[in-house]
């Protein structure tokens, strides 16, 4: 995928897998950009090749593209990020290719899945790279300084959405000195934006936005008017705003209209996580900084890929974990009673299995 620098297995996870009796493969050049270099992975005991899709076992960081779809094989597995909500055909395509696909963005939230929970440990990356981005635009200091030429007032900045994303941009704002507070649907994690030092704006939508699986679910219409009037106060008196609002398989619910942008102050950041989906801000543009009524917009997509190596370090540790519930003495059994593969195979034997994605296929079927 252009632009994107991590990649799918660091030398740390490379050397483990083969004490394990596997025999690693890594394409040349694979983690080059994110500061993991070949010789690095021969020194783990890796082979270095120029086509891995003679494996057993393809580990990606983004989904194949067509090119590489047409070298998968039957009985093949796959991991990536493969979103199938998004794209449920995408993984019908992979069925019918007869790949066992396994996809690192549907792994069940559940506590024994932790730490092969990719979404949140790439979020991790994002929340911090956002907080980062605002800083660099904004035209005022984050903390509130104490000068010969008298004192400098902290920057505010508001954070909306309080997920893993969420909460990381809160703690990096509060490191850096700014005055935080932060709005979530879910009342549930107002504790946890508490003990960031971040005070949580409360207003009563009617109904939560608690969804299944830890995940936010989409507000009624009512709820939602509710919520855009709160937000258009507060984006009004931040000068930083981070928005990480999501559905899973949803486009982006839009929280800060092209209304909102004009009151803002002047010199204000809006930095918008959720732009590969179309974005939480009206105005913004995907893929790009655009400068709407003096207010700075980011759009800037794939942010973990921005710090490839710890992201590329985090993401292998997330594979190495999953790999370890169904790898054996160099032999792969998929169990789908096991709650977390029941949940992250999407596809097996020629079929569809995921029962999400599976359900979104059925209407094109019948039609």
């Amino acid at each position: 995928m252009p632009g994107e620098r991590r990649v799918a297995l660091v030398p740390e996870t490379a050397q483990r897998l083969v004490k394990q009796a596997n025999e690693v493969v890594v394409q040349r050049g694979a983690g080059t950009e994110a500061a993991f270099l070949d010789s690095a992975y021969e020194q783990a005991g890796a082979r270095i090749v120029d086509d891995v899709y003679d494996a057993d076992l393809v580990v990606k960081v983004q989904r194949p593209s067509a090119e590489e779809i047409g070298k998968l094989r039957s009985g093949q597995l796959l991991i990536a990020f493969l979103a199938p909500l998004v794209d449920p055909r995408y993984a019908q395509t992979l069925a019918e290719r007869g790949v066992t696909a396994l996809s690192m963005d549907a792994i069940p939230r559940i506590t024994r899945a932790q730490p092969m929970d990719a979404l949140s440990s790439q979020a991790t990356v994002a929340g911090y790279k956002a907080v980062l981005l605002a800083a660099a635009q904004l035209p005022r200091f984050f903390p509130m300084l104490t000068t010969a030429a008298g004192t400098i007032a902290p920057a505010k900045a508001f954070v909306i959405g309080a997920g893993v994303a969420g909460l990381q941009a809160i703690a990096t704002a509060r490191r850096l000195g700014a005055v935080v507070e932060a709005f979530d649907t879910r009342p549930v994690v107002k504790e946890q934006v508490q003990s960031l030092g971040a005070r949580f704006l409360e207003v009563d939508l009617g109904e939560s936005g608690e969804g299944t699986g830890g995940y936010a679910k989409e507000l009624s219409e009512e709820a939602h008017r509710k919520e855009v009037e709160l937000l258009a106060k507060a984006v009004k008196d931040n000068d930083i705003v981070v928005t990480t609002a999501a559905v899973p398989g949803r486009k982006a619910p839009v929280l800060i209209t092209k209304d909102m942008v004009p009151n803002m102050r002047p010199g204000s950041v809006i930095v918008d996580l959720a732009a590969e989906t179309g974005g939480n801000c009206e105005l913004t543009e995907v893929g790009k900084v655009v400068v709407k009524n003096d207010v700075t917009i980011i759009g800037t997509t794939n942010l973990p890929s921005t710090m490839p190596y710890h992201a590329s370090q985090m993401y292998s540790r997330n594979i190495a974990a999953l790999l370890a519930l169904f790898l054996k003495e160099g032999k792969a059994e998929i169990d789908l009673s096991d709650d977390v593969l029941k949940g992250t195979v999407i596809t097996q034997g020629g079929t569809v299995v995921q029962e999400a994605t599976a359900k979104l296929l059925a209407p094109a079927a019948s039609a």
